[in-house]
């Protein structure tokens, strides 16, 4: 008796675990489950959500190209401007006096010249008559061009004091929005030398186009492509539902707040909505669609063993069964076999002592 139950214990064993791996094990009577659901036609559309920040698409942060002290401030943030209206004017003056005795210098220098001028015209005509040495009219000749070479010196000089006059005048480069304004009268501004030097002024925008910034994990970063619409949902606003592109994926994975991923960049129209650079936003983007096709609620798959198994109920009976899924959403997964139209399924998984082996 000993031997046999040694012999027939692995085998059942064995039988039991071919039925499991099967789908062929047979639940024992149902007794009243949880919660059910039936297997239904359903249109999938999975989305994935995402969080951004927005941005103007075109923004300068204005500098001056010359230093010296802030005189007045034309414009103020909000403010819509068009291409060449004043939004600062720097304080003149000093400029003013250096213009002037740059004036006085080409005054002189032209008198310089006239002077020269008569000289070497009669020099001229001395040396032609022999009257006068080759030495002496060279001098002459050479005053002459050292007086030109004056006058056009101070010319330079004036044109280029009156070129810093021009930059006291800060104009917009084009038709914008300021958003900031960084300066206040009175105050002593440096000029920018380079791209990474001088004061900030104010930040001009245009916001004809706006820019939704955002980075994606590596993994669902695959399932967006350049080209893909997305929609925006604004907090606080009336705005919601608008409608936005995706313009670029970057083509390197970066880590931000710790997770590897993609920055991803979208654009929208900047008019007709309250939409404003700045301000964080969400955005639901469609990444498939299936019509028409079973499905069952998430709740419903659960995973075993490396598969996707669900729990059917029928009359006499709870069968586990083996499916194959396809895209889902955040309610509901689509079934692509296992599972037909009308079937009860459970929500939650059976009870253990469920699963005895019925007995006919």
């Amino acid at each position: 008796m000993r031997i046999a139950l040694i012999v027939l214990l692995p085998l059942m064993v064995a039988g039991a675990w071919v039925g499991y791996e099967l789908n062929i094990f047979q639940f024992g009577p149902a007794q009243e489950p949880a919660s059910t659901s039936k297997v239904l036609r359903s249109d999938i559309a999975p989305v994935l959500m995402l969080s951004g920040e927005v941005s103007p698409a075109f923004q300068v942060d204005m500098k001056p190209e010359i230093g010296g002290r802030v005189a007045e401030i034309h414009a103020f943030s909000g403010q819509q401007v068009k291409q060449g209206d004043p939004l600062l004017t720097i304080d003149p003056r000093d400029l003013l006096n250096e213009r002037a005795g740059a004036e006085a210098e080409v005054a002189g220098a032209r008198l310089e010249l006239e002077k020269s001028q008569g000289n070497f015209e009669r020099a001229s005509q001395l040396f032609q008559k022999k009257l006068l040495s080759q030495e002496q009219f060279k001098n002459l000749e050479a005053d002459y061009k050292i007086v030109q070479n004056e006058l056009e010196r101070s010319l330079r000089r004036l044109q280029m004091v009156d070129d810093r006059l021009s930059k006291t005048r800060i104009l917009a480069p084009f038709d914008g929005t300021v958003l900031e304004v960084l300066v206040n009268e009175g105050q002593v501004v440096v000029g920018a030398a380079s791209v990474n030097s001088g004061t900030s002024l104010m930040t001009l925008a245009n916001l004809s186009r706006l820019l939704i910034s955002t980075h994606v994990n590596q993994l669902d970063a695959s399932r967006l492509c350049e080209g893909d619409e997305l929609t925006v949902i604004a907090p606080n606003t009336e705005d919601d539902g608008l409608q936005a592109t995706i313009d670029r994926i970057a083509p390197l994975a970066t880590v931000k707040n710790n997770i590897k991923g993609f920055a991803v960049t979208g654009s929208l129209d900047g008019k007709g909505h309250k939409l404003k650079p700045g301000v964080s936003v969400s955005m639901r983007v469609p990444v498939g669609f299936a019509g028409d096709v079973l499905s069952v609620p998430l709740t419903s798959v659960f995973e075993e063993r490396g598969t996707k198994v669900v729990y059917v109920l029928t009359p006499t009976r709870i069968e586990r069964r083996v499916v194959g899924i396809g895209l889902s959403d955040s309610w509901r997964v689509e079934i692509t076999k296992g599972l037909s139209e009308g079937e009860d399924v459970l929500t939650e998984k059976p009870a253990p002592e469920a699963g005895k082996k019925s007995r006919s």
